[in-house]
């Protein structure tokens, strides 16, 4: 076993010894979510106030709106009747340190994990590589604000969403720990 998994299993041990949210029920007692990302560094949890059984919570690379994340966010509310939506990206982001072009260049050359360096991105060429890493819009960001502000329009303008709710935008500054609205984005999501 890894010293990783040994470390998940018995973190898992000591959680579970002490359990006592068995009776949480299932909808978000606060009644909204969040779409942020997967970075490490970001404990919604802590920068939202969230205990167990608050929030929906969905992350993925830079917190995108992807099809994905609407999907999650239509079943938090149709199913599990959140009411209203944040999408918080974050400043020094990894997604701002490569395009689709650059991903999808990588990605053909070889599956093994790449490396970057002052000179940019590079590939270990080691591998079978991919025929085609250009088939997925892998959703970079360029402009933080921006990228919010598109990521509410695109949950906001589609037809699954219904109109009455709320969606918020927000950068978390990974430096300081607090939440900067993107007024733009707000704006758009208004109910």
């Amino acid at each position: 076993m890894s010293n990783v998994l040994n470390e998940v299993l018995l973190a898992n041990r000591e959680y579970a010894n002490s359990f006592d949210k068995g009776d949480l029920p299932m909808p978000p007692g606060r009644r909204f979510a969040i779409l942020t990302c997967m970075d490490a560094r970001l404990d919604p949890a802590k920068y939202a106030g969230l205990s167990e059984g608050d929030a929906h919570v969905i992350r993925n690379a830079g917190g995108r709106a992807s099809d994905d994340a609407i999907r999650s966010l239509v079943i938090s509310y149709k199913l599990l009747g959140t009411r209203e939506w944040f999408v918080i990206h974050h400043t020094d982001c990894g997604m701002e340190t490569f395009t689709n072009e650059i991903m999808g260049d990588l990605l053909s050359s070889s599956l093994k994990t790449a490396s970057v360096d002052a000179d940019g991105w590079h590939d270990s060429c080691e591998g079978p590589g991919c025929t085609d890493g250009k088939y997925i819009n892998w959703l970079t960001i360029k402009d933080q604000a921006q990228s919010v502000t598109e990521d509410v329009m695109r949950i906001r303008n589609n037809p699954l969403v219904p109109s009455d709710i709320p969606i918020y935008g927000y950068i978390y500054d990974v430096k300081d720990g607090k939440l900067i609205e993107v007024p733009e984005a707000t704006a758009a999501g208004r109910a």
